[in-house]
C-alpha cells in the first residue's frame, strides 16, 4: 500500500477548527473497546442524549452503548430463538439501534472522513462533505459531518422513507433526492458526477468505493461479532456463519475478520431476490430498504465471500408487520415465544430482517445442528420505518390473526433453500470481475487497480492501516489541545 499523503497544513487548519468547537476524535480502538475512552469524556457523556448533535458523542460510535445508563457495557446484541426461526441453529446479531442517528452507518461515515481530516486530505472548513447513498450512510454521513464541524450533503433516491428525509432537513444538512428508490444507485453516481464537474468545493465519499466503510467494519463490528459469539457459545459451539446484506459491502467486511480469527466459518452474502446482482447478474427495484444494489461494489472483497442468498422482499415486509403488530405479537406469544423476546422485536429494521432469513436459509442449506452458531447484523431497527407500517396498513389492510399465522408459518418457519449458492473460485471471479463494468467503465478507475483488489495482501495491508490511522488521531488531538 501507499503510504499516507500527509499535508500539514491542511491537518493544522482541521485541528484550529476543532479547537474552537471543542471537538475531540476518538481513535479506531476506542471504537472497537469503549473501555479505552477516558472517564473525564465517559463522564462527559452522560448528560448528552445519543442523538444530541454534540461532538462528545462522536465517543457513541460502537456496539457498546447502555441506552439506560447512558455509559457502556457489553456488546448490543439478540439472540433469535428456535421458537421463531424454527431451526436448532443458533442465530445471533448485533444491534444497531443504539448508535447514534440508530443505524450503524455512523460508524462506517466516521471511518471515510475522520481519516481525511487527520491527514489533510479534507478540508473540514473550506469544503463540503457529500454522502451519497440510500439512507441510512448519508444520515450518518450527515450526523457525522455536523459533529466534526463541516456542511454535509445527502444525497438519496426519492422514494426512501420520510423519515429519512425529515431528519436530514431537521440536522440541517442540503438534501438532494435522485429519481428511483433502493436499487436506483447509478443515478445517485450520476449526481456526483455532476457534482465534481460543478461543485469544486464539495468532496464525494462514495461508501461503495470509500475504503474507510470496510475497514472500519473490519476492526470494529467484526470485534463486536466475535464478542456477540464468545458471550454466548458452549463447551462445542463452533463459528458456523456470518450473514449480512451486500449493499455498500462495508458490514460484511465484519466477515474479513471473523476469517482471521475463525477460518472455517463462511461469508454469505445477502441479496434482494428481486435485484439479484450476485446470484444471475439480476437487476430490479425491491423494498429492503438500506441495501442498494444493481453492481458490485468496489470494497466487497469477492473473493472472500463463500455463498449468496436471495431473500424475497416480500417477506421482508410481512415478517415486519409480524414482529410490530399487536395480533402478529399474540401470535408469536401463542407460539411460545417469550415475552422479552417479542418486546425486543423492533430491533429489526427491513435489511435486519433480511439477515435474519438469511441465516435460516444457510442453516437449512447446510443442515446445521444445535452446535453451529450464526452471526448476523439487525443494522437499525423499525423505529427508522414507522411510515412503512402505516403504508402497509393502508395498502394491505389491517393486520389480523389470520395474516400473523400465515406469515408465520409461510415466511419462518417455511423458510427454503432456493435462491441460494455455493461460490466457487470461479463464481467469485466472475462477480469480482463484474467490477469492470461500473468501475472502470463508468467511474474512472483502472485495470491495474481492478486486477489489485483480487490479492488477498491488498485487503490485509489495507486494514493493517488502522494503526497508522489511530496514531494520527491521537496527534491530532494533541494538536487540538483540548
Amino acid at each position: 500500500m501507499a503510504k499516507l499523503k500527509i499535508n500539514p497544513a491542511i491537518v493544522r487548519k482541521n485541528a484550529a477548527l476543532c479547537r474552537k468547537r471543542r471537538i475531540v476524535m476518538p481513535t479506531f480502538a476506542q471504537m472497537k473497546d469503549p473501555n479505552l475512552i477516558p472517564d473525564k469524556i465517559k463522564k462527559a457523556l452522560k448528560p448528552v442524549g445519543l442523538w444530541d448533535v454534540n461532538p462528545i458523542n462522536l465517543f457513541r460510535i460502537n456496539w457498546h452503548n447502555d441506552h439506560k445508563t447512558g455509559g457502556f457495557g457489553g456488546v448490543n446484541m439478540l439472540e433469535i430463538p428456535r421458537e421463531i426461526t424454527g431451526i436448532d441453529t443458533r442465530i445471533v446479531a448485533i444491534v444497531g439501534k443504539y448508535f447514534p442517528t440508530g443505524a450503524h452507518k455512523v460508524g462506517a461515515a466516521f471511518g471515510c472522513l475522520a481519516p481525511r481530516m487527520v491527514t489533510g486530505e479534507f478540508d473540514a472548513e473550506a469544503q463540503k462533505a457529500v454522502w451519497p447513498s440510500t439512507g441510512n450512510y448519508c444520515r450518518g454521513g450527515a450526523f457525522d459531518s455536523k459533529l466534526l464541524g463541516t456542511t454535509p450533503i445527502a444525497i438519496l433516491p426519492e422514494g426512501m422513507s420520510k423519515e429519512r428525509f425529515d431528519w436530514l432537513k431537521e440536522i440541517g444538512s442540503e438534501v438532494i433526492a435522485t429519481p428511483g428508490t433502493e436499487s436506483n444507485v447509478k443515478e445517485i453516481y450520476d449526481k456526483c458526477w455532476e457534482i465534481k464537474k460543478t461543485r469544486k468545493d464539495c468532496v464525494i465519499f462514495n461508501q461503495f468505493e470509500e475504503m474507510g466503510n470496510p475497514t472500519w467494519h473490519y476492526h470494529v463490528t467484526g470485534a463486536a461479532l466475535e464478542e456477540a459469539f464468545n458471550k454466548i457459545k458452549g463447551p462445542k459451539s463452533r463459528l458456523a456463519a456470518f450473514t449480512s446484506a451486500t449493499g455498500s459491502a462495508g458490514t460484511i467486511g465484519a466477515g474479513d475478520y471473523l476469517k482471521k480469527k475463525f477460518p472455517g466459518m463462511m461469508i454469505v452474502a445477502s441479496e434482494a431476490l428481486q435485484c439479484p446482482t450476485i446470484l444471475n447478474n439480476g437487476f430490479g427495484e425491491h423494498r429492503i430498504e438500506g441495501i442498494g444494489d444493481k453492481h458490485i461494489p468496489w470494497v466487497h472483497n469477492v473473493r472472500n465471500t463463500d455463498v449468496v442468498t436471495a431473500i424475497d422482499d416480500e417477506a421482508c415486509v410481512r415478517i415486519a408487520r409480524l414482529f410490530n403488530e399487536p395480533e402478529g405479537k399474540k401470535v408469536l406469544a401463542q407460539y411460545g415465544v417469550k415475552k422479552e423476546v417479542i418486546e425486543q422485536l423492533g430491533l429489526l429494521g427491513f435489511s435486519g430482517i433480511s439477515n435474519l432469513l438469511s441465516a435460516i436459509k444457510t442453516a437449512r442449506h447446510f443442515e446445521m445442528g444445535k452446535d453451529d452458531v450464526i452471526v448476523t447484523v439487525f443494522t437499525d431497527s423499525m423505529e427508522l420505518y414507522g411510515s412503512r407500517l402505516k403504508e402497509m396498513e393502508k395498502e394491505m389492510g389491517k393486520y389480523t390473526r389470520e395474516n400473523a399465522l400465515v406469515d408465520f408459518e409461510r415466511r419462518l418457519l417455511g423458510c427454503t433453500t432456493d435462491y441460494m449458492k455455493e461460490l466457487t473460485y470461479t463464481d467469485r471471479k466472475a462477480v469480482h470481475n463484474l467490477k469492470y463494468f461500473t468501475w472502470v467503465e463508468q467511474q474512472g478507475r483502472t485495470s491495474d487497480e481492478l486486477r489489485r483488489l483480487w490479492d488477498p495482501a491488498y485487503w490485509d495491508e489495507m486494514f493493517a492501516q488502522v494503526e497508522e490511522y489511530d496514531r494520527l488521531i491521537a496527534a491530532f488531538n494533541k494538536e487540538v489541545g483540548l
